[in-house]
């Protein structure tokens, strides 16, 4: 991911595909696309592919944005979340970006802030 000391902006053309390692510095999995609001301009989750291997048997699951933090020294994000965390995380259905339901059940369970508030 390219990025300036100076710059606090980024695309989100570089954003997919950055790596996101856990806090112990193994590498967990990487972004496959961000979600935003479009009333708010926030973005809300980082789509994140875990696991599989050359793309095969990968698994996707959003991540509340704020539960990620840039790091310069990895030229990637590091959480804290868990292996375990994304695998007890609620069900979610083809429409849970619309479900504003479970979209609180997921920031609750990662402890993250409600991004609409």
């Amino acid at each position: 991911m390219e990025h300036s000391t100076s710059a606090s902006l980024v695309s989100s053309a570089n954003v997919n595909g950055t790596d996101v390692y856990g806090r112990d510095g193994s590498h967990i999995g990487s972004i496959d696309h961000l979600m935003i609001d479009k009333q708010s301009g926030k973005v809300a989750y980082a789509v994140m592919g875990f696991g599989g291997f050359l793309g095969m048997g990968e698994e996707h699951h959003p991540i509340p944005w704020s539960k990620l933090r840039y790091d310069t020294t990895k030229d990637g994000f590091v959480t804290d979340i868990s292996e375990q965390d994304v695998k007890g995380a609620p069900d979610r259905t083809d429409s849970w970006h619309t479900d504003r339901d479970w979209e609180r059940r997921t920031h609750d369970h990662y402890g993250a802030p409600l991004y609409w508030l």
